[in-house]
């Protein structure tokens, strides 16, 4: 830590902002390094639902449907 003389006591608007960017950085730094790997596991489960969702739904139908027969006469 850095050491501060007892005569300047108060933190300064800049001293604040300075530290905060300074934690920005380090997780920023950590979020990019994760993105591509977020984005193709995020893009996995997408499909994945989609496909579980489609057969789910066909087999919804399959039960509901009705047959009709058309004769001509």
């Amino acid at each position: 830590m850095a050491t501060t003389d007892s005569s300047s006591s108060r933190v300064s608007r800049q001293d604040i902002e300075d530290k905060l960017r300074a934690l920005q950085g380090d997780v920023q730094g950590k979020v990019d390094d994760r993105r591509s790997t977020l984005l193709v596991v995020a893009g996995g489960v997408g499909v994945a639902l989609v496909v579980v969702f489609f057969l789910l739904g066909r087999r919804s139908g399959k039960r509901r449907s009705t047959v009709v027969e058309i004769r001509r006469v």
